[in-house]
């Protein structure tokens, strides 16, 4: 994923792929950055994330999908503090949950449905757009933002 042009798109055909390009990510990833992911439902964002938190030698058996809760940490290299906010009712719930707190801390932040928090969102962060073009065949699209 990383090159000369900082923003691109890339496929993947498998679920398995999806995972290699979440790794391939997570080692250019420093401290203090945020991955906004969008895409409709099953499109592959959490298959990204647990890629990225794989690159960041979380253990496999650590990682979970943090669908009933809105933020789940793991301990890598760099913490990673992947936040899903499919179920989150009402903006307010982001201060419940430390949002700011998270955003000075040293770790990566990972957003799924990162638009329900997007006046939240800082100015300098990485967003992914996954759609889905087949049953196995996703378009990843890349943008570092600002840009």
């Amino acid at each position: 994923m990383p090159g000369t042009n900082k923003n691109r798109s890339v496929e993947s055909v498998s679920a398995k792929r999806t995972i290699a390009l979440g790794k391939k990510l997570a080692m250019t990833l420093k401290p203090g950055q945020m991955i906004v992911l969008s895409g409709s439902l099953g499109a592959g964002k959490t298959t990204l994330i647990k890629g990225i938190a794989l690159g960041l030698g979380v253990p496999e058996e650590n990682i979970k999908s943090p669908s009933y809760t809105l933020v789940f940490e793991y301990n890598g290299r760099i913490p990673l503090y992947h936040f899903d906010l499919y179920r989150m009712n009402n903006i307010s719930e982001l201060h419940e949950i430390g949002w700011d707190e998270y955003l000075m801390r040293d770790g990566i932040m990972v957003v799924e449905w990162g638009e329900k928090a997007a006046q939240f969102l800082p100015e300098s962060r990485i967003e992914i757009f996954i759609e889905i073009i087949s049953k196995n065949k996703r378009r990843l699209d890349i943008r570092h933002l600002p840009d």
